[in-house]
């Protein structure tokens, strides 16, 4: 290291200097901080502690308190209505309306009730209500939008299919039928079955033929054996009159 010292002295006295310069060399760093690897900053970015907010102070924030909104008498009147529509009909269908005017809902009204299969409308808002204090929970998700009950006492899927084919407007969502929910395509898929009488009919065919056939199997046995009887005896009397001309 250098330093070079300027003392600035009066001529002949022996004082100290007012100010004094000094100047030091320059230093060589050789200490410099290295950057972490890419990899072990990606992990010291993972690891890094985060602590946990800070909780508000009791007290800090009013009370959440749940109030229950009863339901005014119109809703209520439309959930007996729902409950009971739900209890005496075996289809319940959810079609959406996209559209259709007034002379298609009314023709359409028309030819669903010649199957017997009325047209209803209610609310989603209490339709949501109603449902999810209900068994029939799991059909709430379709009721979005303008949407229309197809309801009959009686599951009669092919007609009310063959009813819908001629409205664009109206599209099936699902249908609750016997205590079953349904897709759309497991209404399709159901109406492709056969009717009761029918598998009726085929079970008793069934039965009788199964009756039938036990019972000549059953006869079978002894006829043969009988049979075989009287050829074995015939067999024996042919054979015994030769034997007593012999003897003679």
């Amino acid at each position: 290291m250098a330093a070079t010292l300027c003392r600035i002295l009066l001529p002949k006295q022996g004082w100290l200097p007012f100010t004094q310069c000094v100047r030091h060399g320059s230093k060589s760093v050789t200490r410099h901080k290295r950057p972490l690897h890419f990899l072990k900053q990606k992990l010291m970015s993972v690891t890094r502690y985060i602590p946990p907010p800070r909780p508000a102070p009791i007290g800090a924030y009013p009370r959440q308190t749940i109030r229950d909104q009863e339901d005014d008498p119109f809703t209520m009147l439309v959930k007996k209505n729902l409950k009971s529509v739900f209890q005496e009909s075996k289809m319940i269908a959810v079609v959406q309306n996209s559209g259709s005017t007034a002379d298609e809902m009314m023709l359409l009204k028309y030819k669903l009730h010649k199957h017997g299969i009325t047209v209803k409308f209610f609310p989603n808002q209490v339709m949501r209500s109603f449902l999810k204090d209900s068994t029939y929970s799991n059909m709430a998700p379709l009721f979005i939008g303008h949407t229309v009950l197809f309801i009959s006492k009686e599951p009669k899927v092919k007609e009310m299919l063959s009813s819908l084919r001629t409205s664009r407007h109206m599209l099936l969502l699902g249908a609750c039928i016997e205590n079953t929910l349904l897709s759309a395509q497991g209404v399709v898929s159901y109406s492709k079955l056969p009717s009761v009488a029918v598998v009726q009919g085929e079970l008793v065919s069934g039965l009788t033929l199964l009756t039938s056939q036990t019972a000549a199997m059953l006869q079978r046995h002894p006829a043969q054996l009988s049979a075989l009887l009287q050829q074995h005896v015939k067999q024996q009397s042919s054979e015994g009159a030769p034997k007593a001309q012999e003897a003679t």
